[in-house]
């Protein structure tokens, strides 16, 4: 599928942000391991959270869906996984990392697999975690990487994790933490990536009625004896997908309202609108409504968005378009995302006409005059639609295999569509 995106003028548009794609996720399993059945309200229907809900199926989980409502039948955190079971995560890096833990509570062994970049997306740091907790892990192909034989149990104990590729790994070990024998301590070691993350993780998990304490990013600990009990849960809107739509306000000039969002969320990608803010944006909250505005130049500006990284190709987009440079900092781990999301960027943005390049932890993107061209998605959701969004400032910028949005907004498209902007 391709897609052609030509110069959109002054906007004055309305957006639904969907279901947050990071909470649905945890809720998901946080439900599967309840006491008791769980409905979840609005979950994000994508090809993500469908393989953490046919994961779970393969681990006797009873997961249907039914319109915007998802019954979980929980199971005590007993799971009923029959032997030789293969999960595979296709392209799905929160759910191969979520579910490496959730794997333990089953009573044989677990082989978890993917796609061939999830194969060079690393789990080294989790897998010596879980060892210290009970498990075994064994990698089968290449030693740190997927596919991985998952055995042993969720014994607890205390571990200290390296989390500085990923957040998920210690998100993993807390979501199962409520189900293993002992009480579970994690001790992490500085440096973190997307923090912001393990703030979503513990929300989830509370709402279910586990117990977390915690010493900022340094130390959480699970009680074992505290157990998830079923609910019905709400799955709020997701910043990160809104994101793409207040960037058409700053690039686009004009005024962007999204709607289904929290604006007292948790979720990291809030810090996005912030961004815009410094740059010279307006940004106005109601309920459940954000409206971003833009009438003036936008201001280049330094900024770290390590809690905020599912917004870091977006800002770019808006970034090329400032009159001065910014450098955007704390994101050496985009490395390991669906692509290397640091050069797939500034190779991109050079390729029309833009001035970027990778530092180290951070990406300066310095004014130049941008012009249409051919965009490679990859196969990476977020490049899609980022340099879509650019597009209706530049013009004429096509964008090939279009259709893997469909891994965390399917109906990306259809609403630009549906303002009249493809």
């Amino acid at each position: 599928m391709e897609v052609t995106l030509q110069r959109a003028g002054r906007v004055d548009l309305s957006f639904q942000a969907p279901p947050s794609k990071s909470f649905t996720h945890r809720a998901l399993i946080a439900a599967a391991l309840a006491e008791g059945d769980s409905v979840i309200q609005n979950p994000l229907d994508a090809e993500d959270t469908r393989v953490t809900r046919t994961a779970l199926i393969g681990m006797g989980v009873r997961v249907a869906a039914v319109d915007r409502l998802c019954p979980v039948a929980g199971t005590g955190g007993a799971l009923s996984c029959p032997r030789g079971l293969v999960l595979d995560m296709q392209n799905s890096g929160t759910s191969m990392r979520l579910l490496t833990s959730v794997a333990l509570l089953c009573r044989s062994h677990v082989i978890l697999t993917g796609s061939a970049r999830m194969k060079e997306r690393p789990l080294g740091p989790l897998a010596a975690a879980l060892t210290a907790l009970g498990g075994s892990v064994s990698f089968l192909e290449k030693e740190g990487f997927p596919p991985l034989d998952v055995s042993g149990s969720l014994r607890g104990g205390t571990a200290r994790i390296d989390a500085g590729m990923s957040s998920q790994f210690v998100s993993s070990i807390l979501m199962a933490a409520p189900c293993a024998m002992q009480d579970v301590t994690l001790e992490l070691e500085p440096g973190v990536a997307s923090p912001s993350y393990l703030d979503v993780t513990t929300a989830v998990m509370e709402a279910f009625g586990a117990r977390v304490e915690r010493e900022e990013y340094r130390r959480f600990h699970v009680p074992a004896a505290r157990s998830y009990l079923g609910r019905t849960y709400q799955v709020e809107g997701d910043y990160s997908s809104a994101s793409y739509f207040f960037a058409i306000a700053a690039l686009c000039r004009g005024k962007v309202s999204v709607s289904n969002l929290n604006p007292s969320s948790c979720q990291g990608d809030r810090r996005f609108l912030s961004a815009l803010e410094s740059m010279g944006c307006r940004v106005r909250s109601t309920e459940d409504t954000v409206e971003v505005s833009c009438d003036n130049d936008l201001d280049g500006i330094e900024i770290d968005m390590s809690s905020s990284p599912d917004t870091v190709q977006t800002l770019c987009m808006v970034a090329a378009n400032a009159k001065s440079p910014t450098r955007i900092t704390g994101i050496a781990h985009l490395k390991w995302k669906e692509s290397d999301r640091l050069e797939t960027t500034t190779g991109l943005l050079r390729s029309l006409g833009g001035d970027a390049r990778v530092e180290e932890d951070a990406i300066l993107i310095r004014p130049a005059p941008l012009h249409g061209g051919m965009i490679d998605s990859g196969d990476d959701h977020r490049t899609a639609m980022s340099f879509a969004v650019l597009g209706l400032a530049t013009g004429n910028v096509k964008i090939t295999h279009a259709e893997c949005v469909s891994k965390s907004f399917p109906g990306f498209w259809d609403q630009l569509g549906g303002q009249g902007l493809v």
